[in-house]
């Protein structure tokens, strides 16, 4: 019962944490989570938890992925390239 609770309020959690954030925010989270998902439903019945975990690895890989762009951007400019 407690079991069942407690992946309740996290899964309520996770669903307001990514329906609350704005788009931006929300990056790579909603892919990793469903991948997570999967992959801990199938490693033992732990979707929330792969879900969570997919969620903020798909978030920072989205993270990471922008700041390179953006510093791809920033050497281009400086180098006098236009952006296409």
């Amino acid at each position: 019962m407690t079991l069942k609770l407690l992946s309740l309020a996290v899964a309520a959690g996770i669903g307001l944490a990514v329906f609350g954030a704005g788009q931006a925010r929300a990056v790579g989270c909603v892919s990793g989570g469903a991948a997570g998902a999967v992959a801990g439903h199938y490693a033992g019945h732990h979707a929330v938890m792969g879900a969570i975990g997919g969620c903020i690895a798909g978030h920072e890989i989205a993270k990471h992925r922008a700041e390179r762009a953006r510093e791809m951007q920033q050497t281009r400019e400086m180098k006098g390239e236009r952006s296409l």
